[in-house]
């Protein structure tokens, strides 16, 4: 009874967030102001030039003087919308089409070092400004216009350089994160006896994957996100934002938005893409995992019987448990090509056992040319039920339907050839 008054006291400090609201309102309001003073400087323009009253000089000040007022406008947008979400509450644009790129992976530690470039880009139309007009701009003012300008250029390489670190303590405390009541409350699994044997080679099928988790705490540390990408194994390297959302005849880009802010990761939930082969499943569960890796997160990317192939391969070195155990070290686990190659009923109980241990401890994505409830089409034996209700509890399904693309572009080919 004495520790009740705590939470609630902690409760009524969050909610001192709302105190800040009003500040972005009064923001909006600046903003407003801006907009007022754009079209005022740019309707004098064009009556000076008119009325032929406008030197080439007066209108290159007056031109940068619009782009001026533009960029502040542009850095009060970003402290609006960046620093609302950030610290106050979030704003609801999963899936809206006009969804700034930023907000995806907006923290605190970006929103600085935007801020700061845009106060350097700012400072340098000033400065742009007073060269323009050096013959009515004194020795003096040019002189702290400079000194002012470098110290906005150093001061932004300063946070850059800063946000580094940071960005790396808050990987380190992920493992930290990772270890909640819910893992308490599902143990790691320990082998059956009854679990059927699967002679399958002890070799790990992909070494770089198993030398990244092997490595040390601090070595996991200090990897940037270029060497998580290249630890995670993708066949290739691919960006959301370089899909092409006009093939697919089916596509759900709303869900997909929403699951590039990368809230499932850190919920430990999963995404299961669903479609023909050749639709781009596997380029959109890339992208994800790229974007995790450059959030902080860690990655492993396998095929389904890749991933079987491993799981057998430690189980018969007697190391399956502590197997599953380290792969808790990596926030999101991708499993591609579910149903392509069928699975015995040991390889399906060992996949079962992955996807049981990374319940409401890790995030998974899945990839397949049919979704979770026929995948006893391809996955044999007792297990598949669990798997999928296991699976599916926390999971967003996205359907991608349509023609292959890579049939689609050889069928282009063939045809320029006259085949």
């Amino acid at each position: 009874m004495q520790n009740t008054p705590m939470p609630t006291l902690g409760y009524a400090l969050f909610a001192t967030r709302w105190l800040q609201a009003p500040l972005y309102f009064g923001l909006v309001a600046a903003q407003g102001v801006y907009v007022y003073k754009f079209f005022n400087e740019l309707w004098v323009l064009l009556l000076r030039c008119v009325s032929g009253r406008a030197t080439e000089t007066y209108v290159m000040l007056a031109v940068l003087k619009l782009v001026d007022v533009v960029m502040i406008a542009n850095l009060l947008i970003m402290v609006i919308v960046g620093g609302y979400e950030t610290f106050v509450s979030r704003i609801g644009l999963q899936g809206h089409r006009d969804q700034p790129e930023w907000l995806s992976h907006v923290n605190s530690n970006v929103l600085k070092v935007k801020l700061a470039t845009a106060i350097v880009g700012i400072s340098s139309v000033h400065l742009l400004q007073m060269f323009v007009d050096v013959h009515h701009t004194s020795r003096h003012a040019l002189l702290w216009g400079t000194v002012i300008h470098m110290a906005f250029i150093v001061s932004a390489a300063i946070l850059a350089y800063m946000s580094g670190p940071m960005a790396r303590r808050a990987e380190r405390a992920h493992p930290a994160e990772r270890a909640h009541p819910a893992e308490r409350a599902h143990p790691a699994e320990q082998p059956s006896p009854e679990a059927p044997r699967v002679t399958a080679p002890a070799a790990t099928p992909f070494p770089a994957q198993r030398q990244a988790l092997d490595a040390g705490p601090p070595a996991r540390e200090a990897a940037g996100a270029e060497d998580r990408v290249r630890e995670a194994g993708f066949p290739m390297r691919r960006l959301l934002e370089e899909f092409d959302e006009s093939h697919p005849r089916v596509y759900d880009r709303e869900t997909v938005a929403r699951l590039g802010k990368l809230d499932f990761v850190t919920a430990r939930q999963n995404a299961v893409f669903v479609g023909p082969p050749g639709t781009g499943k596997t380029h959109l569960a890339v992208g994800l995992g790229v974007r995790a890796c450059q959030a902080g997160h860690r990655v492993l990317f396998a095929t389904a019987a890749e991933w079987a192939a491993r799981l057998a391969g430690a189980r018969a070195a007697g190391r399956l448990a502590e197997e599953l155990t380290d792969l808790d070290a990596c926030s999101l686990l991708i499993v591609d090509e579910v149903g392509y190659t069928p699975l015995d009923p040991a390889a399906t109980a060992l996949l079962f056992r992955l996807v049981a241990h990374r319940y409401e401890r890790g995030s998974l994505i899945v990839t397949g040319d049919r979704p979770p409830a026929r995948w006893d089409e391809v996955f044999a034996g007792p297990s598949v039920a669990a798997m999928v209700d296991r699976l599916g509890h926390h999971a967003e399904l996205v359907r991608v339907d349509g023609d292959s693309y890579r049939t689609r572009r050889a069928t282009a080919a063939w045809a320029e050839r006259g085949c």
